[in-house]
């Protein structure tokens, strides 16, 4: 059983990531700019947006932080996203979710320039990325690709299961990995809370991707010798051991399916940090107008 290392995949990615920002400052060239806007004081927002604005000092990028109250308005919020699509300085923004209620999620998001969306969330941007054409692709996919791709591992023709449906990571995830591509060229199987047999579904893949937002929903009788596994969930569960009296679980029982796997991510190290580096490389990309002029 192979442990993969996102801590240390994306620790690479961001020297990579360095090495080409400092070429580009030393030609001449603009320093990328990511701007992100904050709404409220939710904990895990936080958490990312902090990992983020660190990330930008690691690749040599600028950073602006935008926070707001909760009690802002959706006219307000707006009225800062078009500040942001015309701001020439900014190259890549993104509006940290999830929203406050009052807020419209999809109408900022349908707000945001298609070319500054490096959190792949924008329709032209899904539209672009179901059809195959260069785009942001959302960050954790992506992120996950990378790792399947650093690794090695083969998945031109195996069967892969992916658990959950979202618009962040399910679809996407299964767009990826049926492209004609390396990673990719999978044959695709995407199940959900509607979805019979679960357990069959999982125990025929070669390749798991759970992003389902359960802890320990996959055990030991829903894999088969062999399998990859990719653990995507990030709950937080109580644990008073912890300084923060909590800890971060995945949605695989990972003590009993690893001995299983012949690869497998942990929780927390394995797709989180990858998340994060994934924006830093849209970022890069939108610095340097590599998919819209």
């Amino acid at each position: 059983m192979t442990l993969i290392d996102g801590k240390a995949v994306s620790a690479q990615i961001k020297q990579e990531i360095a090495a080409e920002v400092e070429q580009i400052v030393a030609a001449g060239g603009k320093r990328p700019h990511l701007a992100a806007i904050l709404v409220g004081h939710d904990g895990g927002s936080e958490t990312y947006v902090a990992n983020k604005v660190k990330a930008c000092e690691a690749c040599g990028f600028k950073s602006t932080l935008i926070r707001y109250e909760a009690d802002i308005t959706e006219a307000e919020l707006l009225a800062k996203v078009e500040e942001l699509n015309q701001d020439a300085d900014v190259d890549g923004f993104i509006v940290q979710l999830p929203l406050p209620k009052h807020i419209s999620e999809q109408k900022v998001i349908e707000a945001i320039d298609y070319r500054k969306d490096v959190d792949g969330f924008h329709p032209i941007n899904v539209g672009r990325l179901a059809i195959g054409l260069p785009c942001y692709v959302s960050a954790t996919p992506n992120g996950i690709i990378e790792l399947l791709r650093r690794y090695n591992i083969e998945t031109s023709g195996k069967k892969c299961v992916v658990l959950g449906r979202s618009n962040i990571v399910g679809k996407p995830m299964a767009t990826l990995m049926m492209q004609k591509a390396n990673p990719g060229d999978a044959t695709v199987t995407v199940c959900h809370s509607h979805s019979r047999d679960l357990k069959k579904e999982c125990s025929e893949a070669d390749i798991i991707i759970a992003a389902i937002g359960k802890p320990n929903f996959v055990t030991a009788d829903m894999v088969k010798e062999g399998a990859v596994v990719i653990d995507v969930g990030t709950t937080r569960v109580p644990d008073a051991t912890k300084k923060s009296g909590f800890r971060l679980n995945g949605d695989v029982k990972f003590d009993e399916v690893a001995p299983k796997c012949s690869f497998i991510t942990p929780v927390p190290g394995g797709v989180g940090p990858m998340t994060i580096v994934s924006l830093m490389k849209n970022t890069l990309l939108a610095g340097k107008k590599a998919i819209y002029q």
